[in-house]
């Protein structure tokens, strides 16, 4: 279900088809704005600053191609998905370079246009998380070591980064969602010999496979329909420098193909091409999905996991590392109350325990949110405890309820706990490891030490 601060401009000529459009996105949560002509979606825009736009493309005065340059002129941070009954895949790699977030096709299945917004708003998400990151690596000097925090887990990471910055070596970078695996690619980049050259990002999971593969290795003109020039992909344009895969498991099998091969031989061909194209280029993946679980969708190839990880730096969650709170806190305070024109100067000691009994699932980007919250609300220049009543205390995991537990060892309740768990992911361990507090390797040690590889 959408937020409720998720907000939709639609924009279609056809009534049946708006009017169906917009109790369709109503029923998923959405806040719809809904205008028939490309002058009104102007209007409607500059008076709300609706954050996505839905717009067809055929329409009679101002088309939809020119409300989409419109909209980039006056609005360049909104996303704009198209939809069109006369689509084809020339057209919608045009969309995507001119600045388009997604491209549907008429007739539009809700459910894949729930799973399409619910992506576009997640890449949104992505943007302003990778920006805050950007803004503390230029904080942070040359040495791009703003990666706030005094606990082990956080020098292990740092430590890592240092060791690995001046090879080539490719990494994989892993940890939950809103740990800021960016931010590590990113002080790698910046501490390396490649610091000087280009640093080149995709989401892997903000585009489908024909455009993404597209999009990664280029295509020759004429190699679909309405492709008249020929396009560089990141590969090329990340040549002599760096290339950060996000999101690396949302990658289906025939792009994980021609990726192991670039891996591999360090050369390609673009679509529709024959030329070989050789590129120097340092990759950095990041995710926050277990690669190697048999049962996953798509399944990842094991060579191609291999070859990512040759260096595996593990962003731990926020709350595997409490005593880096205040210092990540108190950073954020001081941004949020620059950035709001707030007098709020400190956290009282109430405040700061607070925060480090809440259990953030969220990670560092719940956090930096809660203190943004708290200080935009705030009428003082301190804040307590209670301009944090909003995050709900950490509950204790619940023992399980087994008769006779009382007469079993520590080791035994803790197999019956795991194996409840298990089955109660369905068999999903990274989702297991996440329900238990425990890193995954750790699950995956007790469960080879329980012997609960077979299901008993």
């Amino acid at each position: 279900m959408a937020s409720a601060k998720q907000r939709i401009l639609l924009v279609d000529d056809d009534e049946d088809i708006r009017l169906s459009m917009r109790a369709v996105l109503r029923r998923a949560g959405y806040l719809v704005t809904a205008v028939s002509s490309g002058e009104a979606a102007l209007q409607a825009e500059r008076e709300h600053n609706i954050p996505v736009v839905i717009t067809d493309l055929r329409m009679p005065g101002m088309s939809g191609d020119e409300l989409i340059v419109r909209l980039r002129e006056e609005h360049p941070d909104v996303s704009i998905v198209v939809m069109t009954g006369y689509g084809n895949i020339g057209h919608a790699v045009d969309m995507l370079h001119a600045g388009v977030a997604d491209y549907l096709t008429k007739p539009v299945d809700p459910k894949e246009l729930a799973f399409r917004l619910e992506r576009v708003f997640a890449t949104r998400a992505l943007h302003t998380e990778n920006e805050a990151l950007r803004q503390e690596i230029s904080k942070g000097g040359s040495g791009g070591r703003e990666i706030l925090g005094e606990s082990p887990e956080i020098h292990r990471v740092l430590n890592l980064v240092d060791r690995v910055a001046d090879t080539d070596a490719t990494v994989l970078v892993t940890g939950e969602s809103g740990v800021g695996k960016e931010l590590v690619a990113q002080a790698i980049h910046d501490r390396s010999p490649r610091a000087k050259g280009p640093f080149i990002k995709v989401s892997c999971a903000a585009l489908p496979e024909t455009l993404l593969e597209v999009e990664l290795f280029g295509a020759e003109e004429g190699a679909y329909t309405d492709a008249r020039k020929q396009r560089i992909g990141r590969f090329e344009l990340a040549s002599g420098g760096t290339l950060l895969l996000d999101e690396i498991g949302d990658i289906s099998p025939a792009v994980q193909i021609k990726l192991l091969r670039v891996l591999q031989e360090r050369e390609f061909e673009r679509v529709g091409g024959t030329e070989t194209i050789k590129v120097d280029v340092r990759l950095i993946s990041a995710t926050n999905q277990d690669l190697r679980d048999p049962a996953r969708t798509p399944p990842f190839r094991e060579d191609l996991y291999y070859r990512l990880n040759v260096i595996d730096i593990n962003v731990p969650p926020l709350r595997d590392r409490q005593g880096d709170i205040a210092a990540l806190a108190e950073q954020f305070l001081a941004r949020s109350a620059a950035e709001t024109n707030r007098g709020v100067r400190r956290l009282a000691p109430a405040a700061l325990r607070r925060l480090t009994e809440y259990h953030w699932p969220g990670n560092v980007r719940e956090l930096e949110n809660a203190i943004e919250r708290a200080v935009v609300l705030s009428t003082g220049d301190t804040l307590g405890a209670s301009d944090f009543d909003f995050l709900q205390p950490r509950r204790e995991r619940s023992a399980i309820a087994v008769e006779g537990a009382l007469d079993e060892t520590l080791e035994q309740l803790e197999q019956r706990h795991i194996r409840a768990v298990l089955e109660a992911c369905g068999g999903n361990r990274t989702q297991a490891a996440e329900r238990l507090g425990i890193h995954r390797e750790t699950l995956y040690n007790k469960i080879r030490r329980y012997g609960l590889d077979d299901g008993s």
